[in-house]
């Protein structure tokens, strides 16, 4: 009898994708730059086309699957405290790892000094957009047309709205209990139409990679390699010792087993660069594989997609020490703590903003008296290092998700400790289709 081959798993063909993108990338920069056919027809053709097709199709069912699945969480929240603590301590948890993330910024930048020795004397002008205040911000959360705004994908206002429409079904009893079934089955079906679309994800990165990679001069990285080096050593270091820590002294549980599992959603995320379009995949792992109940996840990872930010912060540290040094001008104690502080507070003030990194390294600079104009210097290689950005952004999604999961008494951790937990809760689901069906 021979033995079944066992089927490549979903990461390992992501990752195949992304090398061979990346290797396409760089053979078509080397070798065909000025072939215009392979310009035309792949580059700008099948592979801008291919990217973007995917990129948009995750981001269609972003809206969707926070709304309805906040809905059910919400829902399913008989004590209307516990929605409080929810908030309470998944803000907490952002606002305190962003603090710490900007505050090792700043150490590693000081300590490696990347911007030494660097000209900045000729940087071209750089114009950011104005962030709107903390008030504003408060005011735009709540929608005057909840259409409109997921129409808009304004994320803040679609979590609000949903929370309010689960807590009106959760005390409508009768009509509650029809409304939140119905919410449940269409739980099922986006979560089947994420499935489906992971199963194309290898094909929508090595378009995303070969396009990338055919554009990206290593020039621009030598350029700049020291700031390369700092921030991306920075970010990789926070992601592995601060949430390994967080992860391990508030769960008990092993960072190891949960980096594993985390392996699709960073990939995805560094793929595309967008905390929002990889929602779907960052959700999928934290109810699937690390066993978070979905009313604890629904509500932390699209909140953790729109205010935290600890990669960027880790930007704004780098980056605000990088373009002193470069300007030989010296920054106080003070100064350092005005960049804490601006900088956390930032995360939550510009949630949702377009450029959301560069407005908030404008805000900081501003605040601490530094030339804006700096910023032009590093967009070179700003896109690169977005990738890595969001990959440490998600992973602090799911680890804030974890642990105010388990401090809730809302995580299996059956589930996180079996390897093989989401295959077989998708193979049970399929079975009991088929029994419903026969």
């Amino acid at each position: 009898m021979t033995a079944t081959k066992k089927s490549m798993s979903l990461t390992k063909k992501v990752l195949l994708g992304m090398a061979i993108g990346i290797l396409t990338g760089f053979l078509i920069r080397s070798v065909f730059a000025d072939v215009a056919f392979i310009q035309d027809y792949i580059v700008n053709g099948l592979f801008h086309v291919g990217g973007k097709v995917f990129i948009a199709t995750l981001k269609m069912l972003v809206v969707p699957l926070i709304f309805v699945s906040l809905v059910c969480g919400t829902s399913n929240l008989k004590d209307m405290s516990t929605l409080g603590r929810l908030g309470g301590k998944t803000i907490s948890f952002y606002l305190a790892t962003t603090a710490i993330a900007i505050s090792f910024a700043i150490l590693m930048a000081n300590i490696f000094q990347p911007g030494v020795g660097v000209d900045l004397a000729q940087a071209t002008s750089f114009a950011s957009k104005e962030a709107p205040s903390l008030g504003d911000v408060i005011i735009n959360m709540f929608p005057t047309n909840p259409i409109s705004s997921m129409a808009e994908g304004n994320t803040l206002q679609i979590i609000v709205f949903a929370i309010l429409f689960g807590i009106a079904i959760s005390a409508s009893d009768k009509a509650g209990e029809r409304i939140s079934a119905v919410f449940y089955d269409l739980n099922e079906v986006i979560m089947k139409l994420v499935v489906m679309l992971m199963k194309v994800a290898p094909y929508g990165v090595f378009f995303l990679m070969a396009k990338l990679f055919s554009e990206i001069g290593l020039d621009a990285i030598f350029n700049l390699i020291n700031y390369f080096l700092v921030l991306s050593a920075t970010l990789v270091l926070h992601a592995l010792i601060t949430y390994s820590a967080f992860f391990k002294i508030f769960t008990g549980l092993s960072p190891v087993k949960f980096f594993k599992k985390m392996e699709t959603a960073i990939t995805f995320a560094f793929s595309t660069a967008s905390s929002n379009a990889t929602i779907p995949v960052t959700l999928e792992t934290a109810t699937k594989h690390l066993g978070v109940n979905n009313k604890v996840a629904s509500f932390t990872v699209p909140l953790g997609a729109t205010i935290n930010m600890d990669g960027t912060a880790i930007m704004q540290g780098v980056a605000t020490v990088f373009i002193a040094q470069a300007f030989n001008i010296d920054l106080s104690i003070a100064d350092y703590a005005a960049v804490i502080v601006t900088a956390t507070l930032a995360s939550v003030g510009t949630a949702g903003v377009p450029g959301v990194g560069l407005i908030m390294l404008a805000m900081v600079l501003n605040q601490v008296g530094l030339p804006v104009e700096g910023i032009a210097m590093i967009i070179g290689v700003d896109r690169l290092l977005d990738m890595i950005r969001t990959s440490v952004n998600i992973t602090g999604d799911c680890v804030v998700t974890c642990i105010v999961a388990k401090s809730e008494g809302e995580m299996d951790v059956d589930v996180f400790n079996n390897p093989n937990a989401a295959e077989e809760a998708e193979s049970l689901r399929l079975n009991k289709l088929r029994v419903e069906q026969s």
